[in-house]
């Protein structure tokens, strides 16, 4: 099978921070069923439970450790990204536990900070949604 790309059905993109964003990206219907934020926890059970449900599906996780710029910033944001850092290693440590297709994407490779007015103009998705939500949605969005 080398050679061949391997078609999914749902694509779940993931934000990963204090507030992990979560978007679920269904493919042959050309829409998001889920856009928001939520824990860790109930992220990885979102996960796993659509895992164990034997959905064709590929999670896409922007991953903070791929990060080759800093700008000048102080402790606290730096105290910030070590933790944004640790949820990126839990995320591929479960992803591999249960052998879930997956992606890591740096930061440089999504288009991330949309505002809420271009992401509803971009996807069709009108309800609220946060900065994490958005961002975890442009990772699957047209996939």
């Amino acid at each position: 099978m080398w050679g061949q790309q391997k078609k999914y059905s749902h694509y779940i993109g993931i934000d990963p921070g204090v507030e992990t964003g979560y978007a679920h990206w269904e493919r042959l219907n050309n829409k998001f069923r889920t856009v928001q934020s939520m824990e860790i926890h109930k992220a990885l059970f979102q996960v796993l439970h659509f895992h164990m449900a034997n959905f064709p599906m590929l999670v896409r996780v922007e991953d903070a450790r791929l990060r080759t710029w800093f700008d000048k910033s102080g402790p606290e944001v730096w105290k910030g990204a070590g933790s944004i850092m640790r949820d990126c290693k839990i995320w591929d440590e479960f992803l591999n536990d249960y052998g879930i297709d997956h992606q890591f994407v740096a930061p440089k490779h999504n288009k991330t900070k949309v505002t809420h007015d271009y992401f509803i103009r971009q996807t069709g998705w009108a309800k609220p949604t946060n900065e994490h939500a958005r961002d975890a949605a442009m990772l699957v969005y047209g996939y």
